[in-house]
């Protein structure tokens, strides 16, 4: 890696804290990419409900219903099902959100009115599967989203 540059001698100290500051910055990297793992274990049936209602109120309702339910139940401690899957709900949402108004602003070139479509394609698909996975009680990961809500 550093072989090519007359500055730094190899095996040196110098080389030993840039490599390892290498190392530290694709950890990092990889921690914003990834998404956070799933809850493990059978979630009750009430929070496996309550994750496909979230799921599937993104197609009308945007991100106003997974909000305020991330919002009920993200200090309790029993609700890591319905915690995690409302989490994932409301960054696919504004994920969304985001595509809706570059779709906006894109619409005086005329490609905007494309891009809107596929946003509400991709919403309506992957809500629906988010909400099926959720009702048979595993944890779902949306495709893309923008992971903002931790």
């Amino acid at each position: 890696m550093l072989a090519s540059d007359p500055d730094v001698e190899p095996g040196s100290a110098s080389e030993r804290h840039i490599e390892s500051l290498g190392k530290h910055r694709m950890s990092t990297e990889n921690e914003y990419i990834a998404p956070p793992p799933a809850p493990t274990g059978t979630p009750p049936e009430d929070q496996r409900t309550l994750a496909l209602i979230t799921h599937l109120s993104g197609i009308v309702l945007g991100f106003i219903v997974p909000l305020i339910i991330w919002l009920v139940n993200k200090d309790q401690a029993g609700k890591d099902f319905i915690n995690d899957q409302s989490k994932e709900a409301l960054n696919f949402q504004i994920t969304l959100l985001i595509v809706y108004v570059v779709g906006i602003v894109l619409s005086i070139i005329l490609i905007g009115a494309l891009i809107n479509f596929a946003a509400w394609i991709a919403c309506i698909v992957f809500s629906i599967i988010g909400g099926l996975k959720a009702n048979s009680g595993v944890a779902y990961r949306y495709p893309f989203a923008l992971r903002l809500i931790k």
